[in-house]
């Protein structure tokens, strides 16, 4: 019985061991994104990333909208005599389009940035997720030899104990009934006769 339960604590120290080590390895180190991307940004990359951010927002869109309608209230009411851009508004398409040609590429430099810290955030989850992975599988066998091995040995040490204990009670009661016989009266007078 010491053989097998000596052998269990092996087992379990040896399991501890390599799980300890395995939690102890620095070799998938996480990075903070943040500090490693926005560290490293050009005056172009900033601007571009804030030229998308605002062209992406309702700001953007409701001032487009006032400055479209403006444009076109004052060049059809003539407002102060002012007609440079009259009905089909040239001018006004020629603007848009300008608008457009220049917002579209910045708005890619910024999405390709973008992309770039997509890709940097899925190597770093790919090395989390590998960590994560050999760190549950040591567990795993920990947990496996633990069903396998230890807690059918623990069932049968228990039962051995349960063994010792029946042994134990039932000399107990024994002595108990021997001692209750020796200081009955009825037995020693009984003892007694029999002299």
């Amino acid at each position: 019985m010491q053989d097998t339960i000596e052998h269990d604590l092996a087992m379990d120290r040896e399991m501890n061991a390599a799980l300890q080590k395995e939690l102890s390895k620095n070799t998938y180190v996480t990075r903070n994104i943040n500090d490693t991307i926005h560290g490293k940004l050009t005056k172009g990359q900033k601007l571009s990333d804030a030229v998308a951010k605002f062209g992406g927002s309702w700001g953007f869109i409701i001032t487009f909208i006032i400055i479209l309608v403006a444009w076109m209230a004052v060049n059809v009411v003539h407002f102060m005599g002012m007609n440079f851009d009259p009905y089909p508004f040239i001018l006004l398409n020629l603007f848009l389009s300008c608008i457009a040609a220049i917002q579209a590429p910045i708005i890619m430099m910024s999405q390709n940035r973008q992309a770039d810290r997509d890709r940097f955030d899925a190597e770093n989850d790919y090395r989390t997720n590998t960590k994560s992975e050999v760190e549950i599988s040591v567990l795993h066998e920990k947990i496996d030899q633990l069903n396998e091995v230890q807690w059918p040995h623990l069932l049968d040490i228990q039962k051995m104990q349960i063994e010792v204990l029946s042994e134990l009670e039932n000399e107990i009661q024994s002595l108990k009934d021997e001692q209750s016989k020796q200081s009955n009266p009825q037995h020693l007078r009984h003892k007694r006769k029999n002299l």
